[in-house]
């Protein structure tokens, strides 16, 4: 039996995990991410922590098969990280770098493609080879799996589908210098800007105007109770994320569509609201796709990250 490591580097906490050849997941830990100095010591700390993993539990390197790594920035099929933000990066050679610390092979890529790909791999969309990922959080991250591969572009920007321009009318920037990205809409903060510009341009009595810090919980604890202002507002909401994913789909095609992150807590409600929007601006080849809800939570990037390592260097 061979051995490899899902690494998921975060700006707060890089997750490890341990994996055996068929996938299963034999152990977890996390260690802080250390972004002093540019994030010098990020890669260090990682290889540090394996390489007293594999001391500890006394495994050969002959048994490792390598390391997977999803990074919150773009990486291109070389492993160049084109800056990391959230770590400190600016051009990095992931592969290169990981690789010489550890002895073993790296293959790396952009964090929420390969949660997408864990996903598909061993989660919501086990089985298909055509999937996308949204993870509906703070801002959207996204990730298109095809054919089983991630697909990550020319640039490391393939999966950025936050960004798809759904309002080219929009006066507020988005936070990539664009106006009326799905992010500034479909996201948890896009749910509560839709909900602060209807209460101000309307005058129905909600509990919503008692709330000194609106949230994207509170809009949908609301409308679950039967407020009509703030079903009205989940109304545009579910128009403008079915008119999203169906944009998407009319590129990728994908058997199935996985919402993760936050906003994805609010359960059944999301898929039934987004599937029903969804099946009205799709183009009709497309309207019998799947919308389901993801399932490996905060597990998924070390699985695709492992998923790319095993796909890159197990044969």
């Amino acid at each position: 039996m061979r051995f490899g490591f899902g690494i998921d580097v975060g700006g707060t906490t890089v997750k490890l995990a341990f994996f055996d050849e068929t996938g299963i997941m034999l152990d977890k830990w996390e260690i802080p991410t250390n972004i002093e100095n540019n994030g010098e010591r990020v890669l260090p700390d990682i290889a540090d922590s394996i390489n007293n993993y594999l001391h500890a539990h006394d495994i050969g390197n002959g048994n490792i098969i390598g390391i997977g790594v999803g990074v919150p920035g773009p990486v291109n099929d070389d492993g160049i990280v084109n800056k990391c933000v959230n770590l400190g990066w600016g051009i990095k050679d992931l592969h290169g770098e990981l690789s010489a610390l550890t002895g073993f092979p790296v293959k790396g890529g952009n964090d929420a493609n390969v949660a997408a790909l864990g996903e598909c791999w061993k989660g919501s969309g086990a089985g298909c080879k055509n999937m996308v990922m949204a993870t509906l959080g703070t801002g959207i991250g996204g990730g298109v799996v095809l054919g089983g591969k991630i697909i990550s572009g020319s640039h490391g920007a393939g999966g950025e589908i936050g960004h798809i321009i759904l309002n080219p009318d929009e006066t507020e920037k988005c936070g990539c210098g664009n106006y009326g990205c799905a992010e500034q809409y479909c996201s948890a903060n896009g749910s509560v800007r839709l909900a602060k510009r209807y209460l101000a341009a309307h005058d129905d009595t909600t509990p919503l105007r008692d709330l000194e810090d609106l949230r994207c919980k509170d809009l949908f604890d609301t409308g679950n109770a039967g407020d009509n202002a703030a079903l009205k507002i989940l109304d545009q909401y579910y128009d403008l994320l079915g008119r999203f994913l169906a944009n998407i789909c009319c590129t990728v095609d994908p058997e199935v569509i996985v919402l993760g992150g936050g906003v994805s807590k609010a359960g059944q409600s999301l898929v039934d609201g987004a599937t029903k929007n969804f099946q009205k601006y799709a183009f009709h080849a497309c309207r019998t796709t799947k919308i389901v809800l993801a399932t490996l939570g905060n597990d998924a990037g070390a699985y695709g990250a492992f998923k790319l390592a095993l796909d890159a260097f197990g044969t």
